[in-house]
């Protein structure tokens, strides 16, 4: 597998741009007929945020769904290429004063976004305007997997954690510091998920961000990365303001609901983004 990551890592990264991104959209196409595990996980998912669609159409937006997966990897493959001037002119930001004004004013500022668009690319941006950002990333295996995305994401800016470290600690420190935290939040990967209602179902969503925000007094303010032909957009939203009442354990609960409404609002504005080939309800059968 590491080889293959590799060679797709290098081929892909020299291919003209236009002829790259056809490979993209054939190499989706061919794994959307195959209708593998994760395909059929995507058609699911979305299935129960857009109940009303034909099955004409669902195949349509699953179809349309991988391309937009796939657009993100072949992203990942070129974007330490890019320029600087690239990245920034190729992102379009909504209400960016959300997250520029407690940086700027040293509060520090936690940034919860789900699986959607390309955020290494909103990270890209960030890092390129003067913004470092620590996250949390999955610890990939093979190992030297992990260590690839790892030299990736610190080529790009961002100090990345295993989060398998105790991340907690860490994340408050760099809050003090007046700094910027990005955790991808709409899965949980422990067996500490906050239970939320989220598209007509029951998740769980990680305690992170809600905890960090409590803690730390920084603002929770959540993102949603869809693409553009041309780059992507990213919508900051609002959380419930601190501070409120109830028991630490209450309080995170109305946080991370608060964080699981804007991630559903805006997926429903633009499903085909969002790169979810995972079960996440747990009041599904299977």
């Amino acid at each position: 597998m590491y080889l293959l990551y590799l060679f797709a890592w290098k081929v892909i990264g020299v291919l003209p741009e236009k002829k790259a991104y056809k490979l993209a959209n054939l190499v989706s196409d061919r794994i959307f007929n195959k209708n593998g595990k994760g395909v059929k996980r995507l058609r699911s998912n979305y299935k129960r945020v857009a109940s009303n669609i034909s099955e004409r159409e669902l195949d349509e937006l699953t179809k349309d769904g991988m391309r937009s997966y796939l657009r993100y990897w072949f992203d990942t493959f070129r974007l330490n290429k890019w320029s600087k001037s690239r990245i920034i002119e190729t992102t379009f930001v909504v209400r960016e004063n959300l997250l520029r004004d407690p940086i700027e004013t040293k509060k520090g500022c936690i940034i919860a976004l789900p699986h959607a668009g390309n955020w290494d690319h909103a990270a890209a941006y960030f890092c390129s305007t003067g913004i470092p950002i620590t996250a949390v990333v999955e610890r990939l295996k093979p190992e030297a997997i992990f260590k690839k995305f790892l030299a990736y994401r610190q080529s790009i800016g961002i100090e990345a954690i295993s989060h398998r470290e105790k991340t907690i600690p860490i994340l408050i420190d760099r809050l003090n510091q007046g700094k910027l935290v990005a955790l991808v939040a709409d899965r949980d990967m422990s067996r500490y998920g906050i239970e939320v209602n989220f598209l007509g179902g029951v998740t769980k969503m990680p305690a992170g961000p809600a905890i960090l925000a409590i803690k730390t007094g920084s603002p929770l303010v959540t993102a949603y990365i869809r693409y553009l032909d041309k780059g992507i957009e990213i919508t900051f939203d609002e959380t419930i303001q601190l501070p409120i009442s109830g028991s630490e354990e209450e309080q995170v609960r109305i946080v991370t609901q608060s964080m699981a409404d804007n991630f559903a609002k805006r997926i429903k504005d633009s499903l085909v983004d969002w790169h979810m080939l995972q079960r996440i309800w747990v009041d599904e059968e299977n």
